[in-house]
């Protein structure tokens, strides 16, 4: 063997070991267990203002937890994330400012985990492997915030602070195992176990005690967001973040990327916007049948199996339309939930001109872009 490939033969060896001493147990792919890191997926909107109550209302999978009286905020998914991790972001902007500040406010972006999908961490077992949660943060200012795991079976909890700077910086912070005090296991189902929380916005009642920061603890409110500053405190302020990611170990891996294809697959098991495409007029979602003179059944497969039974909502009725084996669409007065599964939704529609026993299409009234909502989220 020549010299040269027994070094090409040696640098390889030593690559191997140094990536198998980074990634937990070798895994390259699937370590992060946050979907939609990136902020790319956001099926719902771009830009919603004046929010003033908790939902879902950009990037898929990341809710605002929020009670203020008088704080308000603008959330956009903008495409100003840090080079080589994500064009995009989430940005939040205030635009009423908030500085009498009640006891029962709060403000948090939260990600928010199946427990089937936690096993590998092994909480409240023998052998139960620390969690490393790592993102990447700028704002308009120097501020202190707090990042959550928050155990919702088992009603524990734990809190870091960590700061901003007007420029993109990855933070990186390391979670305990919870062992110790007979801490039981996340449990093995498609309920919510683990909530990621980013506090930035608290009142007394939750800021009234000692931050929890070493061990994870019985939920003290007054314990979860000791020494944060606030978003609300004046117009100028904006928030920015992208390219969370949680992982098991103690090291903070490279940000795992994703095609938007996989993230986006993965954002529909919670949520699904159904729409038709833009461009053409009476755009089909279906078939079905006229089941009374006035009533059509149409069936609506989803795209990807719900986490569980979901909900559905829909755009104005009018929008929507019959479209009657004599080739003439009648207008929708009223659309409802007739039966809704994990796979599908059948959908009531009431209109005009036709008639029982006739096969339908369902389809969008000419030139409007309608929507279904599909809802199975944690």
């Amino acid at each position: 063997m020549s010299k040269q490939t027994e070094l090409v033969g040696l640098a390889r060896t030593t690559k191997l070991d140094e990536v198998n001493a980074a990634y937990d147990a070798g895994a390259l792919s699937n370590r992060n267990m946050v979907i939609n890191g990136a902020m790319n997926v956001a099926q719902r909107s771009s830009s919603v203002a004046g929010i003033a109550s908790s939902g879902y209302y950009t990037c898929d999978r990341w809710q605002i937890g929020t009670a203020s009286s008088a704080g308000r905020f603008t959330m956009t998914q903008t495409a100003d994330g840090p080079n080589g991790i994500s064009a995009n972001c989430i940005k939040l902007d205030c635009t009423t400012a908030d500085t009498s500040i009640a006891a029962g406010e709060t403000l948090t972006i939260q990600h928010r985990f199946e427990g089937q999908n936690l096993q590998r961490i092994g909480k409240g077992v023998t052998g139960a492997k620390q969690v490393t949660v790592s993102f990447y943060i700028k704002a308009n200012a120097a501020f202190t915030f707090g990042c959550e795991l928050l155990d919702v079976d088992n009603s524990r909890q734990i809190t870091k602070l960590f700061d901003t700077t007007t420029d993109w910086n990855r933070i990186e912070l390391t979670f305990p195992t919870d062992v110790d005090d007979g801490s039981s296991p996340f449990d093995d189902d498609n309920a919510q176990s683990l909530r990621l929380s980013f506090w930035l916005h608290a009142g007394a009642t939750y800021t009234g005690g000692t931050l929890n920061t070493a061990a994870f603890a019985n939920t003290t409110a007054a314990n979860r967001a000791v020494g944060i500053d606030s978003f609300f405190s004046n117009t100028d302020n904006n928030f920015f973040i992208t390219g969370v990611q949680m992982e098991v170990g103690d090291t903070a891996t490279p940000f795992e990327h994703r095609s938007y294809g996989d993230e986006l697959q993965r954002c529909q098991r919670y949520y699904e916007r159904i729409s038709t495409p833009a461009g053409s007029s009476y755009q089909s979602f279906g078939v079905g049948h006229v089941h009374t003179g006035t009533q059509a059944v149409s069936f609506v497969d989803f795209k990807v199996l719900k986490r569980a039974t979901p909900t559905a909502s829909y755009d104005t009725a009018s929008n929507f339309s019959v479209l009657t084996p004599e080739g003439s669409a009648s207008a929708c007065s009223a659309i409802s939930t007739s039966r809704i599964t994990p796979h599908s939704v059948t959908i009531a529609l009431v209109s005009s001109s036709i008639v029982q026993g006739d096969a339908t299409l369902f389809l969008a009234n000419n030139t409007a872009k309608p929507f279904i909502d599909i809802d199975a989220e944690l």
